[in-house]
C-alpha cells in the first residue's frame, strides 16, 4: 500500500491524481503512489502497462516519462508547490541497464512494477516557497536496479512565468502558431507505427534535421503548452542518434541533457548529431544539439548500444 498526497492509502492498481503529474488524460498517468522514507527522501511507485512494450522491449522514453511525472508529484505533494506553478527543466540525465527493459520477464515476478527512490538536494527557497530543486533517483524494476537519474529544475509562479515568457506565454495561441510538422524520416524511429511518434524531418544535410512538433501528439501535448516540451526534445535527441546510426537499430542507454532556452513552437528548430567516441563495450556516444536562432537551445550527450535480444541474460 502506498501513501497519496492526502495521506490515504491506495492499491498498486490505482494511479495518483492526474493533476499532480500535469496530465489531462488519466490513462497517461504512470505513477501509483508515494511515501516519505527519510529527510527529503521519498519512494515513488509506478506501473508500466504491457502494451507500452513494442516488440517485447520497453521504450527508454517510458523511463523518462516516469521520472518526469515524479517532478510535479513531489513538488505539489511533498513540497507544497501550488498547482498552476511551472516547473522548468535545467538539466536531466539517466543511465539504464538495457536488459531490464525487456518486458518478457520471469512469470514469478511482476515486471511491470517500477520503484523510484528519490533524494532531494540543493533545495532553494524564496520565503516559504521552493523555487529550485535537484532530484537524484535510483530506479528498480522487479527488485533489480534498472537505472539512475538526476534532474535540476526551477519552480516559477504564474505571474513570474508570464512576465518571463512575454508574447509566448499563452499556450493556446502558441500552439495555434506552431510550425506545421514536416514529413517524418523513418530512420529516426523505424519502429514507429504513426508519424506522430517521429520527431525529425529531413534537411539537405545528412546529420541535420528539423524538429517535428506535432501538437496533436497525445502524450507530449496532452494539454496546451507554450513551448516544445522537454520530453519531446529528449526524444528528438535519441531519434537523432538512431538516425545517425541507421540502419542498425540502437537503444539509448544513457543521456545527459542541458536545457539552455525554450524551444518555441512558431520557429523552426534544427537538430544536429555527431559521433563523439566509442567505449570498449562498443557503445557510441553521440552529441546532439538543438538550435533555434543563433544559440543552442538544448545540448545532449547520448550513449547508444545494440538492442538487447529477448534471450539476453538479466542482472
Amino acid at each position: 500500500m502506498y501513501r497519496t498526497d492526502h495521506g490515504s492509502t491506495m492499491t498498486a492498481a490505482t494511479t495518483v491524481p492526474k493533476e499532480l503529474v500535469h496530465k489531462r488524460a488519466a490513462e497517461e498517468v504512470l505513477l501509483t503512489g508515494w511515501e516519505t522514507t527519510g529527510p527529503d527522501a521519498y519512494r515513488v511507485t509506478a506501473r508500466w502497462p504491457r502494451d507500452r512494450a513494442d516488440s517485447g522491449l520497453y521504450d527508454p522514453m517510458l523511463l523518462v516519462e516516469t521520472v518526469r511525472q515524479s517532478f510535479p508529484l513531489l513538488s505539489h505533494a511533498a513540497f507544497d508547490v501550488p498547482l498552476g506553478h511551472h516547473l522548468v527543466w535545467d538539466r536531466f540525465s539517466f543511465a539504464l541497464v538495457p536488459e531490464l527493459l525487456l518486458a518478457d520477464r520471469p512469470a514469478e515476478r511482476d515486471g511491470d512494477e517500477v520503484q523510484l527512490d528519490v533524494v532531494c538536494q540543493d533545495v532553494v527557497r524564496r520565503g516559504n516557497r521552493v523555487c529550485a530543486l535537484t532530484l537524484s533517483y535510483m530506479v528498480s524494476r522487479a527488485g533489480e536496479p534498472l537505472a539512475t537519474a538526476q534532474t535540476r529544475f526551477t519552480v516559477q509562479a504564474p505571474a513570474i512565468y508570464r512576465r518571463l515568457r512575454g508574447d509566448h506565454a499563452d499556450a493556446a495561441t502558441a500552439m495555434a502558431r506552431a510550425v506545421p510538422p514536416g514529413p517524418p524520416i523513418r530512420t529516426a524511429r523505424p519502429d514507429a507505427t504513426t508519424s506522430q511518434d517521429v520527431a525529425l524531418s529531413a534537411t539537405d544535410h545528412a546529420r541535420r534535421w528539423q524538429l517535428r512538433v506535432d501538437t496533436s501528439h497525445p502524450v507530449y501535448f496532452d494539454h496546451p503548452v507554450d513551448h516544445a516540451p522537454g520530453a519531446l526534445l529528449l526524444d528528438a535527441c535519441r531519434q537523432a542518434a538512431q538516425a545517425l546510426c541507421s540502419p542498425a537499430p540502437v537503444l539509448a542507454v544513457a543521456m545527459e541533457c542541458v536545457f539552455t532556452s525554450y524551444v518555441e513552437l512558431d520557429e523552426p528548430c534544427l537538430v544536429e548529431a555527431a559521433r563523439l567516441a566509442r567505449d570498449p563495450a562498443g557503445r557510441d556516444r553521440i552529441g546532439v544539439t538543438l538550435h533555434q536562432g543563433p544559440d543552442g537551445a538544448t545540448s545532449c550527450s547520448t550513449v547508444v548500444t545494440v538492442v538487447p535480444h529477448p534471450d539476453a541474460p538479466t542482472h
